[in-house]
């Protein structure tokens, strides 16, 4: 026995134990991204009448939380928040690209992809980009290796809601080009119809697919942006007509499909244990299309309106062994958040410049049940500072807002929205997640601390509303004319 204890120590000073870090190999990360899937889309956040048992089952064997916020409720400044950490007024991306637009990502943002890459990472991004509209301001400059899909929104087309081409000169989306496909920089394929439309979540979960099988060896990142359930809608033949719900219902159950062959091939590759699976939305629901958009899960309207509806969205986190399974996560957390959460889970490096999001790894792994998080800045459009989250407060901030209430659309087709003045309210997110009730007259010193955290939003990002110039923002890029 004594012998045995000598060569077991001799061993040990031979080949000493390497550390936690050292001895596990880095985890894959897979962020799945929807697009105008809202709170209340998909059964664990409350659905009903469209079964989805992959979202469930992410649900299941992961974490489901519930105060998740984007940086901005729409298109373009959601995903670069995402994939910057930033707000996005901090770095220039607002709104939502059109064909027309001159500016783009800054290629000297660092994204998570880009910061993946130094620590040895195959990266690849399938689905809608929508940070600029041509090269070299697609995928393959900001740090993936591979890019297949769609530059910006699919409703971004010569096409109307019929999907008739559109001949009124009036109309400035009869003067956009047809749907390009780009593979890397280079223009591959055209949508040209509705129908054409019906292949995007098969193609893009195809090649997802292909993507982990060829990569399995060494860490990997997929970025993975949907182009549903975004209008126009479009199913494939396996899902047209599959749900109880119209054609909403079977987009959804197509994509709960997609997350379906993602969770398979991890498991048949024996990938599961050491992948972090992120699925998420941009925003909330485009409201005033009706039956062909989602639902708000509740929350007060939705996309483009800084409402809880349009802000707050789905994040389903898998990490098997690491993310609590069947957890419930009440903390406050934004998609800013999920690049030095990613940075810290893999020893990627943070960005040189500043960023907003915060490392939430702790929390993540049950090593705290404190967020970081305590204040969020509802910005939108290009500057404007329309209220402010603390704790479980919202002061909402004198602003012009578009309202949905009223007449919605039908079988494709938009209803009206209307402009209105909003005026400052306090809400109590805890006891009215419906912001029905201002109750500032009760808490005025809730107000007064909620009003000094907007002034030291005004004096880093600037406030339009307030007419505050921005003062720690940097510029995007911007596209030279074709000649």
């Amino acid at each position: 026995m004594l012998r045995k204890t000598i060569y077991l120590l001799l061993a040990l000073l031979v080949y000493p134990v390497l550390s936690p870090a050292q001895s596990k190999s880095q985890p894959n990360v897979i962020i799945i991204f929807m697009d105008d899937m809202g709170y209340g889309d998909i059964e664990p956040y409350g659905m009903t009448g469209i079964p989805t048992p992959n979202f469930n089952r992410v649900a299941k064997e992961g974490s489901r939380f519930t105060h998740f916020s984007v940086g901005q409720p729409v298109c373009t400044a959601s995903r670069a928040a995402l994939l910057t950490g930033c707000y996005p007024n901090r770095i220039g991306m607002t709104g939502a690209l059109l064909p027309q637009s001159k500016e783009a990502l800054n290629p000297q943002e660092e994204t998570i992809a880009s910061l993946l890459k130094q620590v040895g990472y195959t990266t690849a991004m399938l689905g809608k980009w929508h940070l600029g509209n041509r090269p070299p301001y697609f995928p393959l400059h900001y740090g993936f290796d591979s890019f297949y899909g769609l530059p910006y929104s699919h409703d971004i087309w010569p096409v109307d809601y019929d999907g008739k081409p559109i001949t009124d000169v009036k109309n400035m989306r009869g003067s956009w080009p047809h749907l390009p496909i780009y593979q890397g920089d280079q223009k591959v394929d055209s949508i040209l119809s509705l129908q054409d439309q019906a292949r995007l979540t098969t193609a893009y979960t195809e090649k997802a697919v292909t993507f982990i099988r060829e990569n399995k060896k060494k860490p990997f990142f997929l970025y993975l942006a949907h182009s549903m359930p975004h209008v126009p809608l479009a199913a494939s033949a396996k899902f047209r007509g599959k749900s109880e719900m119209g054609l909403f219902g079977d987009v959804i159950m197509e994509l709960d499909w997609s997350v379906g062959e993602i969770l398979k091939t991890l498991d048949q590759e024996k990938l599961a244990k050491n992948t972090i699976l992120i699925v998420t939305s941009d925003n909330g629901p485009w409201v005033h299309f009706g039956d062909h958009a989602g639902s708000a899960g509740g929350f007060k309207e939705g996309k483009s309106t800084t409402s809880e509806g349009g802000n707050r969205v789905p994040l389903l986190v898998r990490w098997p062994g690491k993310v609590e399974a069947g957890g419930i996560k009440s903390q406050l957390m934004t998609n800013m958040d999920l690049l030095p959460t990613i940075a810290a889970a893999t020893g990627a490096p943070l960005p040189k410049n500043k960023i907003d999001g915060l490392n939430f790894l702790p929390l993540w792994q049950g090593q705290t049940q404190q967020g970081p998080r305590e204040t969020f800045y509802y910005y939108f459009g290009k500057n404007n500072l329309e209220g402010v989250r603390y704790k479980n407060w919202k002061l909402v901030l004198p602003h012009p807002a578009t309202t949905y209430r009223g007449h919605l659309g039908h079988g494709g087709h938009p209803g009206t929205m209307s402009r209105v003045e909003v005026p400052m309210a306090l809400y109590d997110l805890a006891h009215d997640p419906g912001e029905a009730s201002d109750v500032q007259a009760l808490y005025p010193a809730i107000v007064q601390k909620i009003l000094s955290l907007a002034e030291q939003a005004r004096q880093d990002l600037g406030d339009d509303l307030t007419q505050r110039p921005a003062q720690n923002v940097r510029t995007p890029a911007l596209l030279e004319e074709k000649k």
